[in-house]
């Protein structure tokens, strides 16, 4: 069974000196053997060297007793006469027999001769002085000793390897741990990162490498995640919301409707149907428009809803105003060819709520105002009643939210026109704001954007 690192790094470093092995031990070897050679032919041919020098000198009669050798490394230099004298020796060599026993012939005048003892060995070059017969011999060499053998040389040699080898795998075991050092960093920080805190991220290397890369990308990962959970977190207190005050106000006209039915069966002689059956259809009414009004913003939040056309808002008022037959007057300044691409049914009931609104609210009219502004069409509906608190005007836009002076359910309506409205609005990509008119009534401004084709035919 092969055992593997568990660690990246680990497995880097065994990569590594595996790697290094496989280069290192054939140099190693081919090193041995190439340094062996030249060590030897070195010796050789300072051996042939002083051989040489000391025939010549031979030869002419300068040879001196005894002889002192003139190449750097040889000791030992012997001139013998063919009947195994010594004629002349240098100092190491003085008082010994004869180098050696061989006799280069008269046609290969050179030959060289190694013998070893132990771990000690003699490398002698042998040199015939002439080519006549009894021609005497010159012996010069030296004593070697076995670090010249091709064995010490491989155990040099493999000692370097394997120290390399071992440098080569602390490097690889530092670089990789230095280099994943981020990556360990990036995963403690992930590891205290949970479901109940996001805000974490995990620290970013400097550089554009792949690690600086993924850390960037976790860090926005983390966002989008962190984004989407608090949507998630807004749409689920949204829903509880939502259904508590569905729940409270569908109670109130079933408890009504229940009530006028129970007063009818326990007392039929006093009741009189009619009587019972208007005011039963009253509160079914209003069951009715709060249930179409809780499917509309379903629908609504969910996306649904018909394909976008262009509209002129202006025509699109105008037709609407025509069509309601309100108590109080409407004023109207309304500027031609502003065009928006809406929902034509969801647009008519933007309209319509925000009228329904200011007509409840309002005390002597209502203005309708629509005009461009920039790339937005900002459509106005004012009132001159007692207008809207600062700090009610973001939450007049809730659900079932009723403020003081419109608290009374026969003139409230479901408490989702406003509501509806501002859905409308943002799923048009646009906006719904309450402020104050100068006289100190509501005022409820819609702005929706401007068809891009209106807005291209104007740019050219």
């Amino acid at each position: 069974m092969v055992v593997r690192p568990r660690s990246i790094r680990g497995r880097i470093t065994a990569l590594v000196t595996l790697v290094a092995v496989l280069l290192l031990l054939p140099m190693g070897l081919a090193e041995a053997e190439l340094g062996h050679q030249a060590l030897t032919d070195a010796i050789w041919l300072e051996d042939r060297q002083q051989a040489v020098l000391t025939a010549a000198a031979f030869r002419v009669g300068r040879l001196t007793h005894p002889i002192v050798p003139t190449v750097a490394g040889i000791d030992l230099v012997q001139v013998v006469a063919p009947n195994h004298l010594v004629l002349a020796a240098s100092k190491a060599a003085g008082g010994r027999p004869p180098l050696a026993s061989v006799r280069p012939a008269p046609g290969d005048p050179e030959r060289d001769v190694q013998t070893c003892v132990l771990n000690r060995c003699v490398r002698l070059t042998a040199l015939r002085v002439s080519p006549a017969v009894e021609s005497p011999v010159v012996y010069a060499g030296r004593t070697v000793a076995g670090l010249t053998s091709s064995g010490a040389l491989s155990k040099i040699f493999g000692f370097q390897n394997a120290t390399l080898t071992v440098l080569a795998a602390l490097a690889a075991w530092t670089i990789t741990g230095r280099t994943l050092k981020p990556v360990e960093a990036i995963r403690a920080r992930l590891a205290v990162i949970n479901g109940h805190n996001l805000s974490g991220r995990v620290p970013e290397p400097y550089g554009q490498d792949e690690i600086a890369r993924l850390a960037r990308t976790v860090n926005g990962t983390l966002s989008r995640i962190e984004d989407a959970k608090r949507h998630t977190d807004r749409v689920i207190a949204q829903q509880r919301q939502f259904v508590a005050d569905a729940s409270h106000e569908l109670r109130t006209p079933l408890a009504g409707l229940r009530a006028e039915l129970e007063e009818g069966h326990l007392h039929p002689e006093q009741t009189e149907l009619p009587t019972l059956i208007e005011r039963a259809l009253v509160d079914v009414d209003r069951l009715e428009s709060i249930v179409c009004d809780l499917l509309l913003l379903a629908r609504i939040h969910a996306g649904a809803g018909k394909t976008r056309v262009p509209i002129d808002v202006s025509e699109l008022i105008r037709t609407e105003l025509a069509r309601r037959s309100d108590p109080l007057p409407v004023r109207t300044c309304l500027e031609p060819g502003v065009v928006v691409s809406a929902v034509r049914g969801q647009l008519v009931r933007v309209l319509a709520n925000l009228m329904d609104n200011a007509q409840q609210h309002g005390r002597t009219h209502v203005l309708v105002e629509l005009r461009s502004a920039g790339d937005y069409a900002e459509l106005v509906v004012a009132d001159d009643g007692a207008g809207i608190p600062a700090q009610d005007r973001e939450r007049v836009f809730d659900r079932f939210v009723r403020l003081d002076a419109a608290r009374s359910r026969d003139r409230g309506g479901t408490g989702l026109g406003l509501a509806i409205a501002r859905e409308i609005a943002n799923a048009h990509d646009g906006t719904l704001e309450a402020g104050e008119t100068c006289r100190g009534g509501a005022r409820l401004v819609v702005r929706l954007p401007i068809a891009e084709d209106v807005i291209r035919s104007q740019v050219s």
